[in-house]
Formats: C-alpha cells, structure tokens, sequence
C-alpha cells in the first residue's frame, strides 16, 4: 500500500472535487452540517491531517456519492489514518518529506555538496550526522531511519530513482580512504546492478550550473496526481506544492543533468576512483 500521507493527500483532493461537482461552496456545506468553514478548508486543503470516517460519510452523504465510489473514498480514510513507521523517526528525519518520498514513482534528486540519502552507506550517515553536531543516540537513530528510507529503491511503487551526485561530494571523503571506497562501491553496485536506479556523476570541471543554488528533489505520483519539490535548507527545508515552484525545480533538474556525465560515463568514473583508494 502507499503512503498515508499520499493517501491523505489524494482524499484531500477527492473530497474537493466532489464538493465543486455537487455544485456546493464552502460556506453551503458548513451550513448544511453545522461546521465551520474553516474545519471543512482543513479537511480539503490536508491541514487537518485525519478526518474520521464519521465526517467524510457525513460529506459524501451531502454530495450524493453513492455505492463503490463512497466505498473506495471510505478506504482512502481509513488508510490515511494508519501510522507510517517513520512517524518513529520524527526526530531524525522529516516525517512530512518522507511521507510522500514513499509513496513516489519517481525520485529525481541533487543533494549538492552531498552523497543523497538513499545512496548513502551507514558509515557516510552517521559520519554526516556527527558533523552536524547530532549526540551518539540519535547518529544511530539517523542511521536507523535512512536503512529503512533506502528499502523503497526495491519496493512498489517506485518506478525510478534518478540522482546527480558532485564529483566534489566524493572527493570531500578523501581523508577517509575506507570510507570513500565503501561509498564508492555502494554506488558502483546501485548505478550497474539496479534496474531503477539512475546515476549521474556531475564533474568539477563542469563549473558553476543550474543547481548551485543548493539541494532538491523533484517527486512524482501515479492517478495524475501532482508533483512535488523539496528544496533543502539548513533549518530544514519545505515542500513546494505550487506548479510553478514545481516547474522551476523541474527546469533546473534538466539543466543539470544535461551538464551531468552519462550513465555509462558515471560508472567508469567510480571504478577508476575505486581502485584509487
């Protein structure tokens, strides 16, 4: 099953559409049930993260939804309400990005100056974690939560994980022989043994580009459901919802990997830097 917070999305919109098919506003609904409009916006727009079954069949009552549709809506509720394991994690990791990173068919990402999470080796994490100052206890629960955020490059329903990695990234590991080949080697194994994985190497030489403004990852869903963009930053980043952030992040996304090294490139790189450490 995908995500709830997908799913949670997805019931957002349904609940929507079936509104404005009903020809009903806002205020037209609140009347009729005695809520207040803010409480149905919240339903609609996500804010509200868990309306109850109670509530979304009072709504599909009102808008004449009927038979499997009610039902189908009804299971979307209900699987919107379960506990993701990540909601463990809230204090390593972005519970609101990874939440839709699993329910994602396709992952295109730049982390800038680093390796992108779902490449990383454990050594690469909790060598991260600890340069950001984080105590021993949560290095481990970092660690702990990205091995399991990397179980999704082999689980429906991703379709592709594309990735631009800096050459300057890897060669930041320089210090750590040990280190950058068992990255190295990690990257090797996903970009020639995995059928979803797509790398490209992006060269120093390449200068100044597109993506130098810092770190994204553009995310897209399956039911013609919208895109997403995350941009990271050092308080910890946003989701872009709107098309045109979306659009913008998908232009720089091109730009990059167009300066990138090609597939077949990128892997005859990490071999001869493998067998330099």
């Amino acid at each position: 099953m995908t995500s709830p917070t997908v799913r949670r999305r997805r019931l957002s919109a349904e609940l929507r559409k079936r509104r404005v098919q009903a020809g009903m506003t806002l205020s037209d609904v609140a009347d009729v049930l005695e809520w207040s409009p803010a409480k149905l916006g919240h339903i609609e727009t996500g804010i509200r993260k868990w309306p109850s079954v109670i509530e979304v069949s009072a709504l599909l009552r009102l808008y004449g939804v009927t038979g499997g549709q009610r039902e189908a809506i009804l299971t979307l509720v209900r699987e919107s309400r379960l506990r993701p394991w990540w909601t463990e994690y809230e204090d390593v990791i972005s519970s609101a990005y990874v939440g839709n990173e699993a329910g994602a068919v396709s992952i295109d990402t730049y982390a800038g100056m680093l390796v992108p999470d779902l490449l990383q080796v454990p050594e690469y994490t909790a060598a991260f974690a600890r340069s950001q100052g984080r105590t021993e206890r949560a290095v481990e629960r970092t660690v702990a939560a990205y091995l399991k955020r990397q179980e999704a490059l082999d689980r429906d329903p991703l379709e592709r994980y594309h990735a631009v990695v800096e050459e300057d990234a890897l060669q930041r590991l320089g210090s750590d022989r040990r280190l950058l080949n068992a990255q190295l080697r990690r990257l090797i194994e996903l970009g020639t043994e995995h059928d979803r994985v797509v790398l490209q190497l992006l060269p120093t030489s390449a200068g100044l580009h597109a993506g130098a403004a810092g770190p994204f990852t553009v995310l897209g869903f399956d039911e013609d459901e919208a895109s997403l963009a995350f941009v990271d930053a050092p308080q910890g980043g946003g989701i872009v919802e709107s098309d045109d952030g979306v659009h913008r992040c998908q232009g720089v996304w091109r730009r990059i990997t167009a300066v990138a090294s090609t597939r077949e490139s990128t892997v005859s790189t990490l071999r001869r830097l493998a067998l330099l450490t």
